[in-house]
């Protein structure tokens, strides 16, 4: 405005005018949202299963390269909420995915977590019977959901075409309260689910092989009630992927005469041993005094052999589970599907569960004053995934 416009406003007009700027300001203030993505940093987010380079800002948007597949999650919990962001597809085809009411870190091999996932696909992947491109939203890998408008699963499907292909934005407005769940598409609700569960937990992006960007990332609370420790989603534990999904970098050996026995393969790292023969260990380069850790693998065959060591900056071995073990194997399941191991290395004690089923109770380990590694070590092909630990305990 002019000095001259402002010296031509009447005192009324110029009172309205005031009274309109500072009524848009409240308005801003007391709506209750506040940037989830600040715009500048991931300031209040956690790589879970993804690298730093999987994710840049510029110009104020989230840019996600969608390599490796896996995902970011919040710093902390929710519960009620009010979710608003744009998104774009870059690339044709694309797909990624918001998650809500997540764990705090990926399920049993897989690169995604146990929680309610609202649906981010680029119009050209087309719509099918099983599947659209206008905002599905459904539970994966163990949390539950009653559909509207579904169609006998327990997928909830839009009741509108809404969104626009790459390279257009589109805003999506996820409204959960008290494991409801609804999805706005481009200014209409569209979507919806009920009874959820969890219905509090981490809100999730996904990289999932496409270009996405988005923007204007915000959320308010919505007030929240007691809740059953079901309802709930795993809470954080500090830890921290070991493997980016990329390459071996964190990790040193591996390699003998023939040269590397491993491959990074998106979010699986890949062992292969002619049978009856080992590879040469994966060691991290991290040391740890104490640690919890998790790492899931599957067996190629009923012959391969998979092996977590605790290893000496040296390379002498204090301890190790095999996959051989009897007790280990009568807790494994079938080859070719995903096992996870979990335990804790604290104080020289080893404790150690195998699919939820304890393998391992406080077993002696030498590392009183010493520092160790982890280590990876397998026989045939294995797989490994999801490999997680905390820098001590």
């Amino acid at each position: 405005m002019s000095l001259n416009t402002f010296r031509r406003l009447s005192i009324p007009s110029l009172v309205i005018l005031l009274s309109f700027h500072g009524i848009s300001a409240a308005q801003s203030q007391e709506d209750g949202f506040r940037p989830l993505f600040n715009g500048k940093d991931l300031t209040g987010w956690v790589f879970v299963n993804t690298p730093p380079q999987t994710w840049s800002v510029q110009d104020g948007m989230l840019l996600c390269t969608g390599k490796p597949i896996g995902e970011i999650r919040t710093d902390r919990m929710y519960q009620n909420f009010i979710l608003e962001v744009e998104w774009r597809h870059m690339v044709p085809r694309g797909n990624a995915g918001i998650f809500v009411w997540a764990d705090d870190i990926t399920a049993r091999g897989v690169p995604f977590h146990r929680g309610i996932e609202v649906q981010v696909l680029e119009n050209a992947y087309g719509n099918t019977r099983s599947h659209t491109t206008h905002g599905d939203i459904f539970p994966i890998h163990g949390a539950k959901m009653v559909p509207e408008n579904g169609r006998g699963g327990s997928r909830a499907f839009p009741t509108e075409e809404r969104s626009h292909p790459s390279p257009e934005w589109n805003h999506y407005r996820i409204e959960c309260v008290d494991g409801s769940i609804s999805l706005a598409v481009n200014g209409k609700v569209v979507t919806r689910g009920t009874d959820c569960q969890p219905r509090k937990g981490y809100i999730c992006i996904e990289s999932e092989g496409g270009v996405v960007h988005y923007r204007n990332m915000k959320i308010k609370e919505l007030p929240s009630s007691a809740l059953k420790d079901g309802d709930v989603a795993i809470a954080d534990r500090h830890l921290r992927s070991l493997y980016t999904g990329l390459d071996l970098s964190g990790w040193n050996g591996g390699k003998d005469e023939q040269g590397s026995s491993w491959k990074s393969q998106d979010w699986i790292l890949r062992a292969e041993a002619p049978a009856g023969q080992s590879t040469a260990p994966l060691v991290t380069d991290q040391q740890f005094t104490a640690t919890r850790f998790v790492t899931d693998f599957r067996l190629s065959n009923d012959q391969c052999v998979a092996e977590l060591q605790f290893r000496t900056p040296a390379g002498q071995v204090l301890s190790a589970i095999r996959s051989s073990d009897s007790v280990v194997a009568a807790a494994l399941q079938p080859a070719g599907q995903w096992n996870r191991v979990e335990g804790m290395l604290v104080d020289g004690e080893l404790t150690v569960t195998v699919n939820s089923q304890t393998v391992v109770h406080q077993r002696s380990v030498p590392t009183e004053g010493r520092k160790f590694h982890l280590a990876l070590n397998a026989s045939g092909g294995v797989d490994f995934a999801n490999i997680f630990a905390t820098a001590s305990e």
